[in-house]
């Protein structure tokens, strides 16, 4: 998660627009933070979400007793190694790479700061989907979803035998399965975070008086971060199409060589427009560590590194 008043441009002395550098040391942090919000609280809230997302009968307590009963603690931790960590490393770069450029062209050619944060995110999200996103995802809801097949009996392949068995039968468009609904969740998404987490920015500096040229402090950026990720958890029908398009689960009722819209229908035809949000409130939990994480301990390992280096935190 970017954190709110990480916006890729800045106001130089003159008045004018300028791209901020991106700094490789705030690459490895922001890696390094995504790694230690998954590996704690953030894998068990996914798994949450995706359980109930697939088994969108169930309520939160039986989904909970679900994930226990597949391996107690580590149930919860399924699909952490390799695929979440994959993920985790990965997609902090891509995002701020392409969101950054984006968002200053955006404004260099007069989009103020809310239309601006909001094509940047749209397009940041839809590359981390195509480029790294999409196949983890896959991966990690094959493997919460797929443990089934222990219960009848049958003992589990390992992960990668399960991604290697994927790929020769159905190759790369097997391995990212649902990443079209993968790519509308996260453009979605960072379009609705960066844009609303700007939006609420404008109104922190118009309360505060603080120019656009005086950074926010930590509380205020978690403030303006938990809007944008907590509202833009709008979207949750397609993360609920994206989880059933991946899922192991085995159903005869669901169509053959499904799309996003065939899912989206399927869904609603089998659980209305509830199953649509189902698993929404862990997923608004999820946003709310990652913006614990990302801004408030982002901004003070930033601090700490800038110290170290002599280099000056971006965003600062």
């Amino acid at each position: 998660m970017a954190p709110a008043g990480g916006s890729g441009v800045t106001i130089g002395p003159d008045g004018k627009i300028q791209k901020k550098s991106i700094s490789w040391s705030n690459i490895l942090l922001g890696a390094g933070l995504n790694m230690f919000e998954v590996t704690t609280l953030g894998q068990p809230l996914e798994v949450t979400k995706t359980t109930m997302a697939a088994n969108r009968g169930d309520t939160f307590s039986r989904a909970i007793a679900r994930i226990w009963g597949r391996g107690g603690v580590l149930g919860f931790y399924q699909g952490l190694i390799p695929w979440a960590w994959i993920e985790a490393s990965t997609k902090g770069a891509v995002l701020l790479f392409v969101s950054s450029e984006v968002e200053y062209r955006a404004q260099s050619f007069g989009a103020g700061p809310f239309v601006a944060g909001m094509t940047g995110g749209f397009f940041g999200g839809l590359a981390q989907a195509y480029l790294t996103v999409g196949f983890c995802t896959c991966m990690k809801t094959v493997e919460i979803t797929r443990h089934k097949q222990a219960a009848a009996g049958v003992k589990p392949p390992s992960t990668m035998a399960v991604f290697m068995d994927i790929y020769r039968r159905e190759g790369i468009r097997g391995i990212n399965k649902g990443v079209n609904a993968v790519a509308i969740r996260q453009c979605t998404n960072w379009a609705s975070r960066f844009g609303l987490s700007r939006l609420t920015e404008m109104g922190i500096r118009k309360v505060t008086g603080k120019g656009d040229d005086k950074p926010l402090n930590a509380y205020e950026k978690i403030l303006a971060s938990v809007f944008g990720g907590g509202l833009s958890a709008w979207n949750q029908p397609i993360e609920v199409v994206r989880i059933e398009m991946q899922s192991k689960t085995e159903d005869p009722n669901r169509p053959k060589n499904l799309t996003v819209f065939k899912t989206l229908r399927y869904i609603y035809s089998q659980n209305g427009i509830k199953g649509l949000f189902r698993g929404v409130t862990p997923r608004i939990g999820l946003g709310v560590w990652q913006t614990v994480c990302m801004v408030g301990l982002g901004d003070i390992a930033k601090d700490f590194v800038g110290t170290l280096t002599g280099e000056k935190p971006a965003g600062h």
